[in-house]
């Protein structure tokens, strides 16, 4: 059985705290994760939950446990082994911008998360990014492009597992009603880690498999 959730009605009702789920590990010491209960307690046929993030707000986005619903990817799922099994937590071989490396060049680690919404990555990183854009900080502390440029920026290459992961700038960059282009990239010094929030996965359909440790990514369909 597949129980299937729209993300979009859930965000009329009332609730109490983030649904957690990551690995147990991760949890309040004496706690169950909801994903884990489910699984214990027989009501999923299949240890893995997905996400479809639309970026239509007309369909709305879908969080499925217990199995996928491929009408929501195009092509094949290709697999990503889970390398440190508290967030899902998968290695990056390289990041891009037209064919050139320019973060994670010996690899590095990132996190799958629903609960982001940006791409997070170390400072440094993201501001050769940002340099490699033209993007201008303002005092805000965001950075800002000109919106005339962003048909001809290049895309974003996250190789995952040997297999590139292209983000385009119609997704890294936000255009806000005033009219003004903002970079949904941001910078910590704090970690050496990636954070591949809702600019990523709203690109590919994701697949979270606790019973192999595993993230199976797809193209979403529009």
């Amino acid at each position: 059985m597949i129980w299937s959730v729209s993300v979009t009605a859930l965000g009329i009702l009332p609730f109490d705290g983030i649904l957690g789920l990551a690995y147990p590990s991760l949890a309040i010491r004496g706690t169950t994760p909801v994903f884990d209960s489910m699984w214990n307690q027989g009501l999923i046929s299949k240890n893995v939950f997905a996400f479809y993030l639309s970026s239509n707000k007309e369909n709305g986005s879908v969080v499925m446990f217990g199995g996928v619903d491929p009408t929501y990817y195009q092509g094949r799922l290709q697999w990503v082994p889970v390398s440190r099994q508290v967030h899902w937590q998968v290695t990056v071989d390289s990041i891009s911008m037209d064919s050139k490396v320019v973060a994670c060049a010996n690899s590095c680690q990132a996190f799958m998360d629903t609960g982001a919404s940006l791409v997070t990555g170390p400072t440094n990183a993201i501001l050769n990014i940002l340099r490699n854009i033209g993007a201008r900080k303002m005092t805000s502390g965001w950075y800002i492009i000109s919106c005339t440029a962003v048909q001809s920026l290049p895309d974003i290459v996250f190789t995952i597992n040997g297999v590139a992961y292209p983000v385009p700038a119609s997704a890294y960059i936000r255009r806000e009603e005033t009219g003004s282009c903002f970079a949904n990239l941001h910078g910590s010094d704090f970690t050496s880690s990636w954070v591949l929030g809702d600019v990523f996965l709203r690109l590919y359909f994701t697949v979270f498999d606790r019973g192999n440790n595993r993230i199976g990514l797809a193209p979403a369909r529009p």
